[in-house]
């Protein structure tokens, strides 16, 4: 295997451009990959013109932004993959009543499990891409640390916790100690087309951010066998939902009822085909419960550790205390309530040092 060669995840942003541009200028054998996952035609939703990642243009920039370092460049297929893996969690998740981050699977299934894969078929050690994380190996412990980038506002670790120790292993994170500004200013300095490319906000498979068109459009055949039930307020009911699929926990908008004050989904109950509204104040817990569990820079957590956690990508990590912690399963109590707590949503774990320790799918809460 050549130490020298590494296979950069080129998406057509500024990111993956300085990145790959980087590890060119520090000597590396640098192969840009850009990753074909999807298609706008085949998931419906197509903006006027294509610009978000996976898109024509994206392709080009990535192949301009290459060719201007003289990087071999390759488009690879992975549309079976990320269908499976992705797409359908996703339409899986939705239909069972809770809120998937496919952007978390993604990154384990997709950019780094295929992405090995690659690298593997061209003789190259490592894989790199433009995420604002920082990777360590720990001697000490024998094993790969994660931890906050330079930059805490794009700090994207809480994205990256599913990645395994052998995936650390062989990763490079150019971009852990810069920050965004400093990256647009190298962008700049190396010419690169992309230098004043906006960043992508929707996910990327749902281009208008519209999940229930996307999930009546992609999976017709599960959706259209979905019956709406009852919406309960404090356990009356109060009106009728349009289906589990199209609520989320915390959301305000689109109940199709009016109490007169605002209120929220508190509960999703796919057994019994309910949606409970509660006022925001009810919407507080302190108990978090999350399962698939990967531990990464720690190989274990032990009940009454102080920890510091994330339920969603925008979250501060708020301190907490661990009650339970094994192989399968991690519980945390907050120091202070956390609103909205969303199954389907990633708990991650850090320590005071921004070390990421572990990470997992939130459950509902006695489960």
């Amino acid at each position: 295997m050549n130490e020298n060669r590494v296979i950069v995840a080129m998406s057509g942003g500024v990111d993956s451009s300085v990145a790959a541009a980087l590890l060119h200028k520090q000597g590396y054998d640098v192969i840009g990959i850009t990753m074909k996952t999807w298609g706008f035609m085949e998931v419906g939703g197509a903006p006027k013109h294509e610009s978000g990642c996976c898109s024509l243009d994206a392709i080009f920039d990535a192949k301009n932004v290459a060719t201007s370092f003289g990087i071999p460049h390759y488009t690879v297929d992975f549309t079976k993959a990320f269908e499976e893996a992705v797409i359908e969690n996703f339409v899986d998740e939705y239909v069972n009543g809770r809120t998937p981050n496919p952007c978390v699977v993604c990154n384990r299934k997709i950019k780094w499990e295929e992405l090995l894969k690659k690298a593997d078929d061209l003789d190259a050690k490592y894989v790199a891409t433009g995420h604002y994380a920082v990777v360590e190996k720990n001697n000490t412990m024998d094993r790969y640390s994660l931890k906050y980038s330079t930059d805490q506002r794009k700090d994207q670790t809480y994205a990256l916790w599913g990645l395994t120790q052998e995936s650390l292993r062989r990763t490079l994170f150019p971009l852990g100690g810069y920050t965004k500004e400093e990256v647009r200013n190298l962008a700049a300095e190396f010419g690169l087309k992309t230098a004043n490319k906006p960043d992508s906000q929707e996910i990327c498979f749902v281009a208008d951010d519209n999940y229930e068109r996307f999930l009546k459009e992609r999976a017709p055949d599960i959706v259209g066998k979905i019956k709406g039930g009852d919406l309960l307020y404090h356990g009356e009911k109060v009106g009728e939902h349009r289906g589990i699929p199209f609520y989320t926990v915390g959301q305000r908008k689109g109940l199709g009822v009016t109490l007169g004050k605002p209120v929220y989904v508190k509960n999703i109950d796919p057994e019994a085909n309910t949606v409970e509204i509660a006022d925001k104040q009810e919407l507080l817990e302190s108990i978090c419960i999350a399962n698939d569990i990967n531990y990464v820079s720690r190989s274990d957590l032990k009940a009454g550790e102080i920890v510091f956690g994330k339920i969603r990508y925008s979250d501060r990590a708020a301190k907490a205390v661990v009650l339970e912690s094994n192989a399968d399963l991690i519980k945390i109590k907050f120091e202070e309530p956390k609103n909205a707590v969303t199954p389907g949503q990633s708990m991650v774990l850090y320590d005071e040092q921004g070390y990421l320790l572990a990470g997992g799918i939130i459950q509902k809460n006695g489960f």
